[in-house]
């Protein structure tokens, strides 16, 4: 099979030097730059990992029957908005993953497999990775784990009291901010006594209500 990975991605590890012993082992450290759009390391609008941000892998890989078994860690930090109160917030992640890659010539017991016939892959086959003369590229791998370890709703605090329904203060600015409720069905009473009051002050001033001018000019 002719290879379609690039040695040069950061991305893509050789498994040569396992050379197909079962039990052999190889550990790999590597610090990469996490891809953009549309392979963001994330949620979208949610919270991710920037695309450029460092990435430190810890990887190892072992050799096995059907193939290279690759368990790692990838450590970065991911920057996002909180839910609550929307300001921005920053944290780190640690993203765990195993993933088997599977010899292209190997079935699930390690035998060579049998030429496929006419029907074509089997759907066990579609969910199965493959090593390309003998590289694999972790980036899809590594996109899932990520993608798991962050959280669905990310907030600054855990008890982050968001904004102010009314107003929109952050209420962690402002632990005493409040609204003085009031019930609707007095709403309408409130109305009326600001005009009352208002027509009280109208009279104290000197001016009379605009009925009792319309008075004067009927008896005249």
């Amino acid at each position: 099979m002719s290879t379609r990975l690039d040695h040069r991605n950061p991305l893509v590890f050789d498994t040569h030097e396992l050379g197909r012993r079962p039990g052999a082992q190889q550990r790999l450290t590597r610090e990469i730059e996490a891809p953009g759009s549309p392979d963001a390391f994330g949620i979208e609008g949610v919270i991710g990992v920037p695309q450029g941000a460092s990435v430190e892998l810890e990887i190892r890989l072992e050799s096995v029957m059907e193939g290279v078994l690759v368990t790692g860690t990838a450590r970065a930090s991911a920057e996002g908005e909180c839910v609550r109160c929307l300001e921005p917030l920053e944290l780190e992640l640690d993203a765990d993953f195993q993933e088997m890659f599977s010899y292209p010539d190997a079935d699930d017991r390690g035998r060579t497999a049998e030429p496929a016939d006419d029907a074509g892959e089997s759907p066990e086959d579609e969910d199965r990775l493959f090593l390309e003369d003998g590289m694999f590229d972790l980036e899809p791998v590594l996109r899932d784990a990520v993608v798991l370890a962050l959280p669905m709703q990310p907030v600054c605090q855990d008890d982050c009291q968001g904004l102010c329904s009314e107003c929109g203060v952050r209420l962690a600015d402002d632990p005493d901010h409040h609204h003085d409720a009031v019930d609707i069905r007095w709403a309408a009473l409130q109305g009326l006594a600001g005009t009352i009051q208002d027509g009280e002050k109208d009279e104290m001033s000197g001016g009379a209500p605009r009925s009792a001018h319309a008075d004067e000019k009927q008896e005249k």
